[in-house]
């Protein structure tokens, strides 16, 4: 299994310190699935986590123009912000999510 980290959105102040649309905030889901196959039939389990995180724009040197801005650039200052243990945590909670739907301990329903 492998998370794969996407950016649902980008808040971002339209002008501020003489730069344009400065990325203010992010708003991003991890997630990861399974496919396995279950008395025949394939069924698939997921997990994930969304969120969002601020930015610092107090400091602009390393600002990146909006319309260059890329996925993975975007991702990895999320993961940079949030931290490894974070990121870890996370991590583990989609693994532990979909461990959970493929290996219940509780269940619903009625017997009749």
């Amino acid at each position: 299994m492998a998370i794969k980290w996407s950016i649902n959105q980008l808040d971002y102040e339209i002008s501020k310190d003489g730069k344009s649309n400065v990325v203010t905030s992010v708003h991003w889901t991890a997630s990861d699935a399974k496919e396995v196959t279950k008395d025949g039939k394939k069924v698939i389990y997921a997990g994930s986590n969304y969120n969002s995180i601020g930015l610092d724009t107090s400091d602009l040197s390393n600002f990146v123009e909006y319309n260059k801005l890329d996925e993975d650039t975007v991702v990895g200052w999320v993961k940079a912000k949030l931290g490894d243990d974070e990121v870890k945590s996370i991590e583990d909670g989609i693994a532990r999510q979909i461990d959970k739907q493929e290996n219940p301990t509780t269940g619903k329903g009625k017997p009749w």
